[in-house]
């Protein structure tokens, strides 16, 4: 596989000139949450706190925004163009209750311990991207093709995220600003470490169906 430093230079490439794009997007999405956040607490307050956590299920109504823009910069990588309304695109069944699943999945795991919560969140990380690529695949399937691709590979995603630690700190020091183009590359970064796995893994079969 490529190396950390190829895919952020391959991310900033993409990102030419398709900043102001990631940038809108990373936006409304923030604008959407706040809005749904904002809603529920003011309609379920009178209610008392035993409606909060039906306040926090109601976040699960961005389940399919959070894929648009994982795939939107995937779609941003491969040249094509991206515009406001894909983040409601990915609106339907298949993804609601396959990354539902993803969730259930991490959270039981983080459960037992923080460590393997970590490893399976990154274990299952592929699924959004698998999701727009095999229209075929949902729920468990879908999952276990990113466990799948991502066996041995895990520790090079942690160490890609890793590798913005700085940037993140930096961000943090512009009261979150610094967010609105560290997103955009983060998921960039990350979409060209799919594309890159996804061409070994080819290249792989075709040397195992030659031999």
């Amino acid at each position: 596989m490529k190396k950390i430093s190829e895919y952020k230079k391959e991310a900033l490439k993409a990102l030419e000139g398709n900043w102001g794009t990631g940038v809108a997007l990373y936006f409304c999405y923030l604008v959407c949450a706040s809005v749904l956040s904002v809603g529920s607490s003011f309609m379920l307050s009178p209610l008392g706190s035993a409606w909060e956590m039906i306040s926090n299920l109601s976040m699960l109504i961005l389940i399919p925004m959070v894929m648009a823009i994982m795939v939107a910069f995937l779609r941003i990588l491969r040249g094509n163009t991206v515009s406001l309304k894909e983040l409601f695109a990915y609106y339907n069944w298949r993804v609601w209750t396959t990354i539902l699943l993803k969730y259930v999945y991490i959270l039981l795991w983080t459960c037992l311990l923080i460590i393997p919560g970590i490893v399976k969140a990154y274990s299952y990380a592929l699924t959004e991207y698998i999701l727009l690529d095999d229209p075929s695949l949902k729920n468990n399937e879908a999952i276990e093709k990113s466990m799948e691709m991502m066996k041995g590979k895990k520790m090079k995603m942690f160490l890609l995220d890793l590798s913005f630690i700085g940037w993140i700190l930096l961000s943090y020091l512009t009261l979150g600003l610094g967010f609105f183009l560290l997103t955009p590359y983060m998921y960039t970064a990350r979409a060209s470490f799919y594309e890159d796995l996804k061409a070994e893994m080819n290249v792989g079969v075709i040397e195992e169906q030659t031999i």
